[in-house]
């Protein structure tokens, strides 16, 4: 039996602690407090002993100094036995049995760009301190550093038991990651201060497990979810599931969906991109949502099958009927109308996911890649949108309007594609995607022989240069009538040469898009 007599209570996130509090103390629980909490608590009608009059020192130096003391850390720190209960007592103090904290808002004061000086008060020492004292303690306190902890907890507490050893343990791992994960952002802010560099000289990530999987990408593979700590609204970290179908994500479902998303955000009106396997098969843009999606999918209709379809708008129930048509492993998008969740609800083993918010097609992130013993860090290949059209037309030919708006689309897509990577074309959708090939030309054959007999007018985009005009040349034997590319290699004479004989209007951009 652990009951809890007294709580200290000081929190930087005060999200659902009066209401803690109050619970707390209508169970008979003392509570401490101090400064900006001990108000909040108090202005909420929840009696408070200030830890001042507790420790009976006052606090110092502007706040800098209140809960490094004696009776505070002998009063968590205190295990079971007459001899502890003699020494705590000797000093005036008496046990500590629950610790409510969490940290100065450190991350989110770097976030904000606020100043060295600024930054650095924004380092707790007392908080992790006290948290650090009470998860060791575990066998005896329990330690919340988690508003979504405090229900949980509240009820242990009035249940007259309090909290069990598996909770305390529990809150305890918790406790411990949350000061490490505090510690990193520290270092890590600290390691690049002097330098120009956005990757700092120690790096530490911090991740809390969301859920398993049933399996990783193959059946014999196990696997499961992380989030990442302070992920963007908008992530696929935050996104709501809205009905499983029976079935929870896979991690090959999350990898695609997160593939799915980042595609679908390059687009600013309606737009619909369907992904298989992480390549989009399909993408479109149009005046309706419905449309939309209805062009991605025939775009590649039987890649399409047993997909995965990101949306960039509201789901309405029209563009609802026209998923519900197919099968189809997920759908994300920034939410649903009632009636477009209802129809989609009704489809067996289809994953739903809302964004909520979102997020630009430019939003900054550092991507994270793991090889053997060690981690590629980079940050997110967030251009490509205006690219297009500051680039060098290179042939005799310029593009006409038409083609410009379909190789601004076919360059958006392409830079989504696995390397070598090809996209042909019209202005609002694709029409064949070649992926993932060793040799650039088998990636414009595939995309041609995707494409059909709509490859005929079509443009084509290259995430990469071409090093010899046998890609160019096979373009034009589709139909291809203009190209986007980066550029830059030795062999881009003879292959301007190669567009220009067959009349081929052809854009450098001198950027590279490659995604491994």
């Amino acid at each position: 039996m652990t009951e809890i007599k007294r709580a200290l209570v000081s929190v930087s996130d005060k999200t659902g602690v009066v209401d803690f509090a109050k619970g707390l103390a209508e169970a008979g629980v003392e509570i401490l407090s101090t400064g900006g909490t001990a108000r909040a608590l108090r202005d909420g009608g929840v009696p408070v002993v200030d830890v001042s009059e507790y420790t009976e020192s006052p606090e110092i130096m502007d706040g800098r100094v209140k809960t490094l003391h004696p009776r505070v850390h002998g009063g968590i720190l205190m295990r079971d036995t007459d001899e502890d209960r003699e020494a705590l007592g000797g000093i005036g103090g008496a046990p500590i049995d629950l610790v409510c904290v969490n940290l100065y808002p450190f991350e989110q004061t770097v976030a904000r760009g606020a100043s060295h000086e600024e930054t650095i008060e924004n380092i707790d020492i007392g908080g992790p301190s006290m948290v650090r004292s009470a998860a060791k303690n575990q066998a005896r306190v329990t330690v919340v550093t988690e508003p979504g902890d405090y229900a949980e907890v509240l009820a242990a507490v009035k249940s007259g038991d309090g909290p069990n050893a598996t909770l305390r343990a529990r809150l305890a791992a918790k406790a411990f990651a949350h000061t490490a994960a505090y510690d990193g952002a520290i270092g890590a802010y600290l390691t690049s201060q002097g330098t120009d560099s956005k990757f700092p000289g120690a790096l530490t990530l911090s991740f809390s497990k969301a859920y398993d999987v049933r399996y990783g990408e193959n059946p014999h593979q196990q696997g499961a979810f992380y989030v990442e700590r302070n992920a963007p609204e908008g992530s696929l970290a935050l996104a709501e599931s809205l009905g499983a179908g029976g079935k929870e994500l896979s991690f090959n479902n999350l990898v695609d969906v997160d593939a799915t998303i980042e595609a679908v955000r390059e687009f600013e009106g309606p737009a619909a991109v369907v992904v298989k396997h992480t390549n989009p098969c399909g993408v479109a843009a149009a005046p309706t949502l419905e449309q939309a999606y209805r062009i991605a999918r025939e775009a590649d209709a039987q890649s399409a099958f047993g997909g995965i379809v990101a949306l960039n708008r509201e789901v309405d129930e029209a563009t609802a009927e026209a998923v519900a048509e197919t099968f189809i492993e997920c759908i994300i998008a920034p939410g649903f109308v009632p009636a477009a969740l209802e129809r989609l609800r009704r489809k067996k083993n289809l994953r739903i996911l809302a964004t909520g918010e979102w997020l630009p097609a430019d939003y900054p992130a550092l991507q994270y890649k793991r090889v053997g013993g060690g981690l590629v860090v980079q940050d997110r290949d967030a251009t490509g949108p205006s690219e297009v059209r500051a680039g060098k037309v290179a042939t005799k030919r310029q593009p006409t309007d038409d083609e410009w708006q379909a190789l601004d689309f076919a360059w958006r897509v392409c830079k989504h594609v696995k390397s070598n990577a090809i996209v042909f074309a019209k202005p609002d959708r694709t029409v064949g995607v070649g992926a993932g090939q060793m040799a650039r030309v088998t990636a414009v054959g595939i995309a041609a022989q995707k494409a059909g007999e709509l490859s005929k007018g079509a443009v084509m985009a290259s995430d990469a240069f071409f090093p010899f005009p046998d890609g160019i040349e096979a373009a034009a034997a589709a139909g291809i009538t203009a190209v986007v590319q980066p550029g830059g290699s030795k062999g881009d004479e003879a292959v301007i040469a190669a567009a220009d004989a067959a009349d081929i209007a052809m854009v450098f951009t001198g950027v590279r898009h490659f995604r491994h």
